[in-house]
């Protein structure tokens, strides 16, 4: 056999060529199925705005506008929503948000960033990616209750099997362990400087910060089994101290608000996620009357008392009141004048715009474009000692962290939320302290503090923003258990009349969010009939910490 050499020398040139072309175009197109490894200062900006809620557009505050409905924080211009009536909404992913963002927004970035920082010896990053973890698992489960768990983040498979919410709670204690470890290592290439390129909206690098939101999420943990025998008021104590005390402690996640969606606080205007703004919107989000009557004086926890915060959260109407609107009712049966204006400025008398659509020039709290929003307080950990040390029995703690906890709110605005005020309403540490010193707020003497007032007052503190927790809190005290003396913990909270109850329900209460629809009851539903999540009623099943 005859072999003709200057074929082999074209063929093996051809090859050379196949190779280095090839390596050329590996490098320029990346193997979408390869890990491809980058910085983790460079995820963890999209990780961060995960925990509020502008990735996607999921995250906390899509889901807080149902959930709000559910405590009464908000409730629906029109007589239609399922989520005033308790309910849901079937084969949609409204208030699913956050499973999306847990798993996916949050999930393999997340992974990722710790496993590179690790590897590069970024201890910090490494420990805050732990950190976001412990306190993102113990949000889900307080949400949803078992959870994919052991399973999670596996990309071998395609269904996955579902845990229990107190092994999703045992998992969230251990990462903060981990995490702490993780963020008190110095030295390699840990550095404030390399942090503060990916913290920027968050703690910009400080990690003292950070380990006091690794505290706040033990104590939210400890501080969530009031009704297990578990409970343990002490740890609560323990680490509420350890956490944030101070308002520049506050975690809180930052908008740049540009002229691109996502840079924006997903309820301020330019986001437009409260619904229609007219007068007969049905799906526009209003301010219940809960809130309304808690803050103005006519609840009678509170009975007169004014609350100079109230401009700051609540609109009024053109009576120049504070009014809410009730569950399921709508906000047609109240007069033009006593309706409230849109959280955006639109008047609810007479339709006219206050504000241009995109525009902040009337929009305050949480409700601008740029405003922060608040993950976790110093104000909410002052309330959950009071809480504990109440339910301890050491009445001096419990009205020390009280008063600590109003103080820290009107602190808490005063740094973050003058925007928009009107001047002659500003909150000033004149009438913070004036308002502290009204004993019908804070009580002259420990033994005449009450339970209502401190759940109460975090409700107040966490209204719109802290909604996840207090849902948590109100299915602990199962929307209307009464204190030792008979007195409803949440006074003035009123269920939906027996006829307004969701069609499913059953006449109970929402106790829990089902899992996503489009993930789960799409993909995963012969695990989802193992734990009985294709039942109607399930959403109404009680939760691992709500129960003895």
């Amino acid at each position: 056999m005859k072999y003709n050499f200057k074929h082999l020398l074209v063929l093996g040139a051809l090859a050379v060529m196949g190779a280095s072309c090839s390596k050329k175009i590996d490098e320029a197109y990346n193997n979408p199925n390869y890990d491809v490894k980058v910085a983790p200062e460079t995820l963890l900006p999209q990780i961060v705005s995960s925990m509020g809620g502008n990735y996607g557009g999921h995250g906390p505050l899509n889901d807080i506008r149902f959930i709000g409905a559910y405590t009464q924080n908000f409730a629906f211009s029109g007589i239609q929503s399922n989520f005033d009536r308790m309910g849901y909404a079937p084969g949609s992913d409204n208030a699913a948000s956050f499973w999306r963002s847990h798993y996916y927004d949050i999930g393999q970035n997340n992974m990722k960033m710790i496993d590179w920082a690790i590897e590069n010896k970024q201890w910090d990053y490494a420990g805050v990616g732990k950190a976001i973890f412990a306190w993102s698992w113990l949000t889900i489960t307080d949400l949803n209750g078992e959870l994919i768990l052991k399973e999670a983040f596996n990309t071998d498979q395609i269904t996955f099997k579902y845990d229990n919410q107190d092994e999703v709670y045992a998992y969230s204690k251990k990462l903060c362990f981990e995490a702490l470890e993780l963020l008190n290592k110095t030295g390699d290439n840990a550095s404030q400087a390399s942090l503060a390129k990916g913290d920027a909206f968050m703690y910009a690098g400080d990690v003292t910060k950070w380990k006091k939101f690794v505290y706040g999420v033990l104590a939210r943990n400890y501080a969530h089994l009031t009704n297990k025998a578990e409970y343990k008021p002490d740890s609560v104590i323990y680490y509420s101290n350890l956490a944030m005390k101070e308002t520049g402690d506050d975690a809180m996640v930052k908008f740049a608000a540009t002229s691109v969606s996502a840079t924006n606080n997903f309820f301020g205007p330019f986001r437009a996620n409260f619904g229609g703004t007219g007068i007969t919107a049905p799906t526009a989000i209003r301010q219940s009357a809960f809130i309304a009557n808690l803050m103005s004086g006519v609840n009678t926890a509170f009975p007169g008392v004014k609350d100079p915060r109230a401009i700051y959260l609540l609109r009024k109407n053109t009576n120049g009141t504070f009014k809410g609107v009730e569950p399921v009712k709508g906000q047609l049966v109240l007069a033009g004048a006593d309706r409230p204006e849109s959280f955006h400025g639109v008047s609810q008398a007479t339709g006219t715009n206050n504000t241009a659509p995109t525009t902040d020039v009337n929009c305050r709290f949480i409700f601008r474009n740029s405003a922060p929003f608040p993950v976790m307080t110093a104000t909410e950990m002052a309330f959950i000692r009071a809480e504990a040390a109440f339910i301890k029995g050491d009445k001096a703690t419990a009205l020390a962290a009280y008063k600590e906890g109003i103080s820290k709110h009107f602190d808490l605005l005063m740094a973050n939320y003058n925007t928009n005020v009107p001047t002659a309403e500003l909150l000033t540490a004149a009438r913070r302290d004036a308002f502290l010193a009204n004993t019908s707020v804070v009580p002259a003497s420990a033994n005449s503090l009450t339970l209502p007032m401190i759940m109460l007052q975090k409700y107040i503190a966490l209204w719109g923003h802290g909604t996840m927790e207090t849902w948590v809190d109100m299915r602990r005290y199962h929307y209307t258990d009464k204190d030792a003396t008979g007195v409803q913990v949440y006074t003035g909270f009123t269920l939906p009349a027996a006829a307004d109850i969701f069609q499913d329900n059953g006449g109970k209460m929402a106790y829990r969010m089902r899992p996503r629809f489009n993930s789960e009851y799409v993909w995963n539903i012969n695990e989802l009939n193992r734990i009985g999540a294709t039942t109607i009623d399930y959403h109404t099943k009680e939760m691992w910490f709500s129960t003895k």
